[in-house]
């Protein structure tokens, strides 16, 4: 019978268990659904023969909670949950959040910060030299030494501070497995010194003498250039087929991450997703009003891994990897006609994607021998010449989902790369998505409006969105649909000035686009673009960038892109008079805002003259 792992001493009873094997522990609360990286990992392990208890969201102020189970017989995994939980917190301007998707009621204060070092200390307080193997996308992004946002200052590799034995980087499905099963086998956890996607501490004396060796610790905490050139080899060497084992020295310790493991191939991942999940949370939240993450999900479908979009910004490249996977057609009717019979469905599926919704193979076909181009983009400036840009199977699997019986929509809500779609000489997809995938709007992600900034960001410039969004409109027209395009906008990017911000002001403004969200520049550990913001490097370069970061500029530049609210206007005018632009403070069409009453621009006007108060023209009637 279909049902939730163990959560209680009661549950592990009930299944006739005397121990378990693993005990799992996630800062998240239990959501048993394939868009949670604990659900997978977890079924993945029960699939290949073990005892799996969850401990989720565990009292971390004792290691009593961590005694529940007993002491199991392999080992702990543990992970923060689906994201960072400094993010989780923290906003961009380091606040606390008011509430958490992933907890109980969406309330907050249910993980501690920097959770997967306490949960890991815990644990040796409780069990000594248990096995205790980390993983999840904070250990996957801390797995280097790294300049965290929050403590403005460098970290060590995450591994020396949460003092686990082993760390599973990227897609863990795979390496979690393997390591499982040398654990069953009997051998030392020290000695699992050779599975790919993991890293472990040495002495420096057992360093292995392959591979490619990063700038330590001490010297990317001691030099901003020393920093960036280790981001820059650990970005270049994350390919399954030509990364090379790595190695950082921490003092007389030795970082070393073995090279990146093979992606999963189509059948594995179809196994994945058939694997027996509940696809929902335990009941055990209901009283407190459920889980709220799982409302984006619940009717969603993952159909690939990857991205070779690779934004600077992001983490995914770091994380999954630019090598884009695929489930098969099969496998996504599967799950389509499975979520047909659960009692909640309304006829609706959320969404048909993943990292980048229209991407169902490699970007071109040299990636299949020699792995993807070291230190080149597939999309970004422009799209590669050697590029291949083809929707037919996405086409043909959306054709198949949305014929089937009681589903009336599909949806498209993961991101669509713009610039792949046009790069598709063949326009049926975007015909079809405008005509049954829009749910109205459709979200987009231009970002910015200035070249410089864009190159910094590793997007496409913004003609390719003019083009994409004269088309999708003259498109949703001759489909007699009214319908819209949602920009996602980012301010403070390195690399972004105060006069880019004006820039983008005056895009939106004459085009009359009223952001309703923008989001500041948020330094998460491992990507491209954090290492610019703490350096003032770009890593592949090693030119300086400019980069905001005093709360006054970045608050102006945030202001800048929703000028028209009132209370940015204040903003916006000492904006506008630091870089000049006084031209744009009146009533003229160009201009960004009015004058206050009685208040002239300060400066000559368009015309060379001073405003004169007490005029219409000038704000006062």
């Amino acid at each position: 019978m279909q049902r939730f792992l163990p959560m209680t001493t009661e549950d592990v009873r009930r299944r006739g268990w005397d121990a378990v094997d693993f005990v799992y522990v996630s800062g998240d609360a239990y959501v048993d659904h394939p868009s949670f990286g604990a659900a997978i990992i977890s079924r993945v392990l029960e699939a290949a023969g073990y005892r799996v208890a969850m401990l989720c969201q565990p009292d971390w102020k004792s290691a009593d909670d961590f005694r529940r189970f007993g002491r199991p017989r392999l080992g702990f995994m543990v992970s923060s949950g689906n994201i960072d939980s400094m993010v989780a917190h923290y906003t961009a301007a380091k606040k606390r959040r008011n509430d958490d998707a992933y907890s109980p009621g969406g309330k907050p204060g249910k993980r501690p910060d920097r959770a997967v070092i306490v949960y890991c200390n815990r644990i040796r307080e409780a069990y000594g030299d248990i096995p205790v193997v980390i993983g999840g996308l904070e250990a996957s992004l801390r797995r280097f030494a790294h300049y965290d946002y929050w403590d403005d200052k460098i970290r060590r590799s995450i591994l020396f501070d949460s003092q686990a034995d082993l760390l599973i980087y990227g897609m863990g499905e795979a390496a979690v497995v393997a390591i499982a099963d040398r654990l069953r086998d009997g051998v030392p956890v020290k000695d699992i010194r050779d599975v790919r996607g993991t890293c472990y501490v040495c002495d420096v004396r057992e360093t292995p003498l392959t591979g490619a060796q990063c700038p330590s610790f001490e010297q990317v905490c001691e030099s901003k250039r020393e920093y960036a050139v280790s981001c820059r080899i650990q970005q270049d060497e994350q390919d399954h087929i030509r990364g090379k084992l790595l190695k950082q020295r921490h003092g007389s310790r030795m970082l070393v991450q073995n090279a990146p493991m093979p992606p999963l191939t189509t059948e594995e991942l179809d196994r994945v997703y058939a694997l027996p999940y509940m696809r929902t949370y335990h009941p055990c939240y209901e009283a407190q009003g459920g889980v709220p993450g799982i409302k984006e999900v619940r009717f969603s479908i993952t159909h690939n891994r990857g991205c070779f979009g690779a934004c600077n910004f992001c983490s995914i490249a770091l994380h999954q990897g630019r090598f884009v996977t695929t489930r098969s057609k099969q496998s996504i009717l599967d799950e389509a006609k499975l979520l047909t019979t659960l009692p909640d469905f309304k006829g609706y599926i959320n969404d048909i994607g993943g990292p980048t919704a229209n991407f169902r193979r490699t970007s071109c076909d040299k990636q299949l021998a020699a792995g993807l181009c070291k230190g080149k983009k597939c999309l970004a400036p422009k799209p590669c010449p050697a590029l291949v840009a083809d929707h037919s199977d996405y086409l043909d699997l959306l054709r198949a989902v949305r014929s089937l019986p009681k589903v009336k929509k599909v949806f498209i809500r993961s991101g669509i790369r713009y610039d792949y779609l046009l790069a598709d000489r063949d326009d049926s997809f975007f015909r079809e998505l405008v005509k049954y995938h829009v749910s109205g709007q459709l979200k987009v992600a231009p970002e910015h409006c200035s070249a410089a900034v864009l190159d910094k960001m590793g997007k496409p410039h913004i003609e390719a969105y003019l083009e994409f969004s004269k088309k999708y409109f003259a498109l949703s027209g001759d489909a007699n649909k009214e319908q819209y395009l949602v920009p996602y906008l980012m301010s403070s990017h390195p690399g972004a000035t105060l006069d880019d911000a004006v820039e983008l002001a005056l895009f939106l403004k004459k085009r009359n686009i009223r952001p309703e969200q923008v989001q500041d520049f948020y330094p998460t550990p491992g990507t491209i673009s954090t290492c610019m913001f703490y350096t003032g490097l770009d890593p592949y370069t090693l030119e300086p960038v400019y980069v905001a970061k005093s709360p006054e500029e970045k608050a102006m530049q945030r202001a800048l892109l929703q000028f028209g609210r009132k209370e940015n206007r204040d903003l916006v005018e000492k904006a506008l008079r630091r870089c000049g632009r006084y031209d744009l403070i009146g009533t003229g069409p160009q201009c960004l805002i009015r004058p206050n009453p009685g208040q002239g621009t300060g400066r000559a006007n368009s015309r060379g003259k001073r405003p004169v108060k007490g005029t219409k023209r000038y704000g006062k009637k």
